[in-house]
C-alpha cells in the first residue's frame, strides 16, 4: 500500500479520532469454552423435499460451518452478485455434503452414493422418478442425477455449467432432459483492468426523480462491466438425462431467465442488456423479453423493460410498464405477465395499480386482461414471491394484491376460461393479523414440472402458522373454492410444534410433517389425516445434548399504553425459581398499522432448542437467562416512526419490568442486543433510556442520513421528514450513550443500508465522546457471520462483554415485590 506524502500532516488528527485507547490492531481469533465449541460444531438437522409422486423424500445434509478459508476464496462483487472466478458459480454458497432418500411407502432410508460434498439443492423430476443436483468443485459446476430407488448418483455433464446467477439447470417438461446454462466455450481469459485510466467515471441524471435505496456490490467502472459480461454470459443447452448429450438453444447472452413452455415447444427468454447502472443491482437492469422456438430462434419480441432505478419493491415501487413474464401452468403455451397502471409509482392516485395479462401462442396481437387490482400485485405473495399462482387444474388462478399503507391483502380466484366472469374474493384481511392468517397454498409440480397449487377437484390446501394467544399451532386446511367450505385436516398438538412438509397423497390423506417438542428433537412423520395414524420416517438424536435442562416458556406483559407484549424466556439448566440472574434481551422492532396486530403473540414455546451460528442463546451455557424475541412493536402505519423512540423505550422498559417482577433479573443486570435493525434498536435503547446495563449491536445502521430514500418500512425521504431521520439515528445522539456498547460488523456486509462504515462511524462517535465502546470487524464476513472462526470469535466477544458489563456488575438490592 502506498501512502502519499500529502497525507502525513493530517495523520495525527486522524489517529486521534479513529484509534482506540489501546492502538487498533488485528488480533488473533478467540474461541469460547470447548463445550460451547462442540455445540456449534454439531451438524444441523437435514432439510426434506417430498417428491411430486409422493413416493420419496430426499434429505439434504449440511455441515455446521464453513472455514474462513472458504469465505476468503477469490470473489468478484458485480452488480449485486458475489461470484467465484474459480468455478464461475456463486461465491461460498453453503453446500450440502450428502443426500439420503426415504421410501414413504416402506419407511426405509438409504444414503445416496456416488457424489459427496459441494452439492446443490435437489430438484425432483416431473414424475418424481429421479432428482437432479449440481456439484461444485474447484474445477467448476457439474450436473448430476440421482436414482432414489437404487440410491446411486452419476454425473451428466462435465464441470462446465455457469452458476453465476444461481441454479443453472431446470427440468424440461417431458422429464427426459434438463435446460442448463453453460460457460461459453473458448471465451478466453478474464478481462484485465487497464493500468492507466481511459477517462473518468461519469453518471448523469436528466432531471427525473429516482429515489433509489442504497445497495452494495455494485458495478463501479468499465472493467467491472466487462467482468460482469464475462462471468454472467452463458450458453443455454438441453441436456439429455440418458446420454448426457447437450443441444444448444439460442445464442450466448446474459440471461435473467430462460424458461421452457409446458409444451416444450417454446422458451421464454429474458436477457439483461446494456446500458448498465452503477446505482442498482442487475435485477433492475434493462431487459429484453422474447419468445424463442424449440430450436432457439426468435419467434416474437415481447417487451423491452427499462432500467429501474426507482424505490424499493416492498414499499410498492415497481418497474414502469410490463414485468414478471412467466408461462401459465397447465396450458401448452400461454404467457402470463403484469402491467403497472400507475407507472410503477405507488404515490400516484389511480383507481387500479396493476393488471394481469395473458397471451397464447402464436403470440400475436395484445394480451388479454385476466384481472386488474386496486392495489399492487404483491411481491412475497402467498409466501412464494409471485402474485399469480396457477392451480393444478390449469384453469384456476390465485391472485394476490397488497396495500402497504394499510397492510391489507386481498386474494382473488380467477377462472381463465370463464370469459367475462368476475373474480371471486378469497379473502380481504390485515397482514398484521397473525391469528387470522389463513395460510399459504400448498404447492406441487404438475406433469410438466411446473410449480402449481396442489388441487383435489375444486379444493386447494392451505398450510398456516396457526397463531393464537397461546402461541403458534401450525395447521393444514382443505378449502373448496366453489362452496367456500373449509375443513381442518391437521392441527399441531397443544404441547408440540408440527409443520407440514408436503402432501404424500392428498386424496388418500397422507401428509409428511416435521414434529418436535421442547424435549424431543425434530423428526419427520407420515400422518394419515383421516385417523391420525403416524409412521416415524426418521429418528434423529439430539445433536446438542449439552443444552439438556434448558427451559423455555412464553411470557406475557403490557406496555405502559396497554399494548400486550410477549417474549420467550429461556432459563439455564439447574435454575431455581426466585434466583435472580444476569439477562440478555434479544429483539427486532417491527412496524404495525394498528394496535390489534401489534399485541398478538408469535412463536411457540414448544419448539426444540437447537443453536447454530453466533447465537445469543449460547449465554444460557454461561448461567444467563435470555428473553428472546421480545416484542418491539412500532405502531402507527405510515407515520409510525414519528414516535419510534418513545415506543421503543416503552417496549424495552416493559420487558425489564416483567423480568424484575418475575424475580428472574436484577434491574441493573439486563443487557440488550440485536442484529441489523435490532442493532439499530440496541444503540437507540442505550441512547434514550437507562434501562439496560450494556448493549451488543451486530451489523447495524446508526445514521439514517446515509439511507436518505427510506429504510425498513419508512417511505418518506430524509428531505420530507428530516426530524424523523435525525430523531431515530443513534449516531445523532451518541453523546447520550453512557452504557457499554459492543459493535460488530462483517467487513463485506452486502445488506442494503448496513454498510460497514455505519459501525465504524458509530464507534468513532461514542469513543470520541468518552463512551465505553468496542468495535469488532470480521474479515470476509457479510451481513450474517458464517465462518467457523468468525462465529467462535463472536461468541467469545459476547461472553466477554456480557461478563464484564452485565454478569459481574454490582447487584442492586431490590425490595420484596420488585
Amino acid at each position: 500500500m502506498r501512502i502519499c506524502a500529502f497525507t502525513a500532516p493530517i495523520l495525527p488528527l486522524a489517529m486521534l479520532f479513529s484509534l482506540p485507547s489501546s492502538l487498533a490492531a488485528q488480533d488473533a481469533y478467540r474461541t469460547p469454552p470447548p463445550d460451547v465449541v462442540d455445540i456449534l460444531d454439531a451438524a444441523p438437522f437435514p432439510q426434506a423435499v417430498v417428491s411430486p409422486s409422493g413416493d420419496w423424500m430426499v434429505l439434504a445434509h449440511r455441515e455446521s460451518m464453513p472455514g474462513i478459508d472458504d469465505l476468503a476464496a477469490p470473489m468478484l462483487r458485480l452488480a449485486g452478485r458475489r461470484i467465484s472466478p474459480v468455478h464461475n458459480g456463486i461465491h461460498a454458497v453453503p453446500p450440502f455434503v450428502r443426500f439420503s432418500v426415504v421410501d414413504l411407502d416402506g419407511g426405509d432410508t438409504q444414503v445416496v452414493t456416488g457424489a459427496e460434498d459441494g452439492l446443490g439443492a435437489p430438484m425432483w423430476s416431473p414424475s418424481g422418478g429421479s432428482f437432479a443436483f449440481t456439484r461444485t468443485s474447484t474445477d467448476g459446476v457439474a450436473l448430476w442425477l440421482a436414482d432414489p430407488a437404487t440410491g446411486t448418483a452419476r454425473a451428466l455433464t462435465s464441470p462446465s455449467l455457469n452458476g453465476a446467477r444461481g441454479e443453472p439447470c431446470s427440468w424440461m417438461p417431458d422429464g427426459g432432459a434438463l435446460l442448463c446454462h453453460f460457460v461459453v466455450e473458448n471465451r478466453g481469459a478474464p478481462p484485465e483492468p487497464s493500468a492507466i485510466p481511459v477517462g473518468p467515471v461519469i453518471q448523469e441524471s436528466g432531471g427525473e426523480a429516482a429515489p433509489s435505496w442504497t445497495f452494495q456490490d455494485l458495478l463501479e467502472d468499465a472493467h467491472d462491466e466487462a467482468l460482469f459480461d464475462y462471468y454472467l454470459t452463458s450458453q443455454p443447452a438441453v441436456v439429455d438425462v440418458a446420454t448426457g448429450a447437450a443441444r444448444p438453444v439460442g445464442a450466448a447472452a446474459v440471461y435473467e431467465s430462460l424458461e421452457p413452455a409446458p409444451s416444450g415447444e417454446y422458451f421464454l427468454s429474458v436477457r439483461t442488456v446494456r446500458p448498465y447502472s452503477y446505482l442498482v443491482p442487475d435485477s433492475r437492469f434493462a431487459k429484453e423479453v422474447e419468445v424463442l422456438g424449440r430450436d432457439g430462434r426468435p419467434v416474437r419480441a415481447l417487451a423491452t423493460l427499462p432500467l429501474d432505478e426507482g424505490g424499493p419493491e416492498h414499499l410498492g415501487f415497481r418497474r414502469a410498464g410490463f414485468r414478471q413474464f412467466s408461462w401459465r401452468a397447465g396450458a401448452p403455451a400461454v404467457l402470463t405477465y403484469i402491467e403497472a397502471l400507475d407507472g410503477g409509482d405507488p404515490g400516484r392516485d389511480v383507481p387500479n395499480r396493476d393488471r394481469v395479462l395473458t397471451l397464447a401462442a402464436p403470440f400475436e396481437g395484445e394480451g388479454e386482461e385476466l384481472i386488474r387490482t386496486e392495489h399492487r400485485l404483491g411481491s412475497g405473495a402467498f409466501g412464494f414471491g409471485y402474485p399469480v399462482l396457477w392451480g393444478g387444474d390449469g384453469e384456476t388462478a390465485l391472485v394476490y394484491e397488497f396495500d402497504w399503507p394499510t397492510r391489507r391483502s386481498r386474494a382473488w380466484i380467477v377462472q381463465a376460461s370463464s370469459t367475462g366472469a368476475e373474480p371471486a374474493l378469497l379473502w380481504d384481511r390485515s397482514t398484521d393479523d397473525w391469528y387470522g392468517n389463513p395460510g399459504d397454498p400448498v404447492m406441487t409440480q404438475d406433469a410438466a414440472g411446473k410449480p402449481v397449487v396442489h388441487m383435489d377437484g375444486t379444493s386447494i390446501f392451505l398450510a398456516g402458522p396457526g397463531g393464537s394467544p397461546e402461541g403458534d399451532r401450525p395447521f393444514l386446511d382443505r378449502l373448496n373454492l366453489e362452496t367456500a367450505e373449509l375443513r381442518r385436516l391437521f392441527h399441531s398438538g397443544p404441547e408440540s410444534y408440527e409443520t407440514v412438509v408436503g402432501l404424500a397423497d392428498a386424496r388418500a390423506g397422507r401428509i409428511v410433517i416435521r414434529h418436535e417438542t421442547s424435549e424431543e428433537p425434530p423428526n419427520y412423520h407420515l400422518v394419515a389425516t383421516g385417523n391420525g395414524e403416524r409412521t416415524a420416517l426418521t429418528s434423529f438424536p439430539n445433536p446438542q445434548p449439552q443444552l439438556a435442562g434448558i427451559t423455555k416458556s412464553k411470557v406475557y406483559y403490557e406496555r405502559d399504553d396497554g399494548i400486550p407484549l410477549s417474549a420467550e424466556l429461556y432459563l439455564p439448566a439447574g435454575y431455581e425459581p426466585g434466583e435472580r440472574l444476569p439477562v440478555l434481551v434479544w429483539a427486532y422492532p417491527r412496524e404495525f398499522a394498528d394496535e390489534d396486530g401489534a399485541g398478538q403473540v408469535r412463536g411457540s414455546a414448544h419448539r426444540f432448542t437447537t443453536i447454530s451460528g453466533a447465537s445469543h442463546l449460547l449465554l444460557l451455557t454461561q448461567g444467563y437467562a435470555v428473553l428472546n424475541d421480545a416484542a418491539m412493536p412500532i405502531v402507527g402505519g405510515f407515520t409510525a416512526n414519528d414516535t419510534y423512540v418513545e415506543q421503543l423505550v416503552a417496549n424495552g422498559r416493559a420487558a425489564v419490568d416483567k423480568l424484575v417482577e418475575m424475580g428472574v433479573a436484577d434491574r441493573d443486570r439486563v443487557g440488550i442486543a440485536g442484529h441489523s435493525y435490532g442493532a439499530f434498536m440496541t444503540a437507540n435503547m442505550l441512547a434514550h433510556s437507562d434501562d439496560f446495563a450494556a448493549g451488543i449491536a451486530r451489523s447495524g445502521a446508526f445514521n439514517r442520513s446515509l439511507t436518505p430514500f427510506g429504510f425498513q418500512y419508512e417511505r418518506r425521504t430524509f428531505w420530507e421528514a428530516p426530524e424523523v431521520y435525525f430523531g431515530m439515528s443513534a449516531f445523532m445522539h451518541a453523546e447520550k450513550i453512557n452504557e457499554p456498547l459492543l459493535l460488530t460488523h462483517g467487513v463485506i456486509d452486502n445488506n442494503s443500508g448496513t454498510f460497514p462504515v455505519q459501525s465504524e462511524r458509530m464507534y468513532h462517535a461514542v469513543k470520541g465522546l468518552g463512551g465505553t465502546v468496542r468495535l469488532v470487524m470480521l474479515p470476509h464476513e457479510s451481513h450474517g457471520y458464517r465462518a467457523r472462526e468468525s462465529v467462535l470469535h463472536m461468541v467469545w466477544e459476547m461472553f466477554d462483554w456480557m461478563r464484564r458489563h452485565v454478569g459481574e456488575r454490582e447487584r442492586q438490592l431490590i425490595p420484596d415485590g420488585g
